[in-house]
């Protein structure tokens, strides 16, 4: 692609979406995922076990929910940027998420990912090997436990999408104010609706699992997306947008049911390339020109290696573990020695 332009004219033809296909996309995820929440309910009676069964399906569509709420915090779900907002509100709303806010903070990740110079902004706490040996022995410590998987896919998205998301920090523009405190709002009238109907105990009973499971899951992709060991990371002057689409975003090929209740999310390297492109549209592009079919895949069970990822080796241009800081020492030793 000597021609910058050229990836453009490519991605163009995928980049509309398609009115029938979105609105065939809400039925067949809110529909279900309602359905769903209402038949957990009706188990509670019959026996919990039922219930959280029923939680693992009612969690997938969930995800698919989220996907929707993505694209059209991207305004790629509707070419109407009002009807984007509306459902994007309602879809980020059954995953305790304020709207704009999320939106706000994932465009700047579209436009940082890859950038060491330009780090903490949508994306998870990533050090290179230099930076983690140069911390306080408390902050390595820190560290460690943000990158442990038990804390880093429960316990933070727990605080993320319960407490974090009620909450803006300093310095916020008022949209994000609003957009935190119009969500905060509308909460507070679906757990006193549902005191006032279901009770509060049925409630938490059935949208805590969906929503554990659902959050732990998002994160779990949202993690693969791009922390793989040949993944891309520059330095500023030397950061490139195309190449940290398609080196440094993942093309995770999950089974087929995964990838459906995903929203072909997988296709994470086209949907960097081209946010515009609505998720049903993704396969699709990826198919259609060698260019993308080129990037090595990560299937289900090579992207468990990625959880002994966590640092940086600006080196090697590579991933590692903790385990390579001793290796690291040793070749800083023989070369100062040298």
């Amino acid at each position: 692609m000597d021609d910058p332009r050229s990836w453009r004219k490519i991605v163009a033809p995928y980049e509309g979406a398609s009115l029938p296909r979105s609105l065939w996309q809400v039925a067949n995820t809110l529909i279900p995922y309602f359905a769903l929440s209402f038949l957990m309910y009706l188990t509670l009676d019959v026996s919990y076990w039922i219930t959280l069964g029923l939680a693992f399906p009612a969690a997938g569509f969930l995800v698919r929910s989220f996907i929707i709420f993505h694209d059209c915090g991207h305004r790629s779900f509707f070419k109407s940027r009002r009807a984007n907002r509306i459902l994007g509100f309602f879809t980020a709303l059954l995953v305790f998420t304020p709207s704009y806010y999320w939106s706000h903070q994932h465009a700047r990740h579209h436009a940082t990912a890859g950038d060491l110079d330009r780090r903490g902004v949508g994306d998870m706490w990533i050090l290179t090997v230099e930076e983690y040996l140069l911390l306080p022995p408390w902050k390595r410590i820190c560290y460690r436990v943000y990158r442990n998987p038990l804390f880093l896919f429960l316990i933070a998205p727990l605080y993320l999408f319960f407490i974090q998301y009620r909450f803006w920090g300093p310095g916020e523009n008022s949209h994000v104010r609003w957009s935190a405190m119009r969500t905060n709002v509308a909460l507070a009238g679906i757990v006193t609706a549902a005191s006032l109907t279901i009770g509060i105990k049925a409630y938490l009973m059935i949208q805590l699992p969906i929503m554990i499971i659902a959050i732990t899951f998002g994160v779990w992709l949202f993690y693969v997306q791009h922390q793989f060991e040949d993944t891309y990371w520059e330095r500023h002057d030397e950061w490139d947008y195309v190449r940290q689409a398609l080196e440094g975003s993942s093309f995770y090929k999950l089974p087929r049911v995964l990838q459906w209740f995903s929203g072909n999310i997988g296709f994470h390297h086209i949907h960097h390339l081209s946010p515009r492109i609505p998720n049903y549209n993704l396969q699709k592009c990826h198919e259609s020109h060698p260019m993308f079919q080129s990037v090595k895949p990560i299937t289900l069970w090579s992207s468990l290696k990625s959880l002994g990822y966590r640092l940086w080796d600006e080196e090697r241009k590579k991933l590692v573990g903790f385990n390579y800081v001793p290796v690291y020492l040793a070749k800083q030793s023989r070369s100062h020695s040298g």
